[in-house]
């Protein structure tokens, strides 16, 4: 008899957190609006019903928080990404693993010479509000 601990409802909030801050906060700096409506269709990062099973044990929801944490910080640091490459390579092996959709190397998430972004200067109906107004 093997005896496996499920995963917790705050640990399945978690993944969608990460995998929304990956379409609000990193997509929308490295790729444009019509790239990232193809990655939802494609179902990058979609953790399906089926998916979510494969992640019920807690071993499984704690490797693709901290996969989805990792890639998320190497991202959020363009300057030195790079010195993560082997990281960030091993974490989206993970997610692979767990057959998770993730179809990116580094070299995907470039910045320029001069360290902007592809789409630093243009705004993104995904990227999250600086503030908010009510009407």
């Amino acid at each position: 008899m093997k005896v496996v601990f499920a995963s917790t409802p705050t640990q399945e909030e978690r993944i969608n957190e990460l995998v929304q801050t990956f379409y609000s906060k990193i997509f929308p700096f490295y790729f444009s609006d019509k790239e990232i409506n193809k990655f939802e269709r494609l179902k990058v990062l979609a953790i399906t019903p089926e998916k979510a099973q494969l992640l019920s044990t807690l071993k499984t929801s704690y490797q693709v928080i901290a996969s989805l944490q990792t890639l998320v910080n190497i991202l959020e640091d363009p300057e030195n990404k790079c010195k993560y490459k082997h990281l960030f390579e091993r974490n989206v092996q993970i997610l692979e693993d767990l057959d998770i959709f993730f179809p990116f190397d580094l070299a995907n998430f470039k910045i320029d010479v001069n360290g902007n972004s592809y789409n630093q200067a243009n705004f993104s109906m995904y990227a999250e509000a600086n503030n908010q107004y009510l009407l």
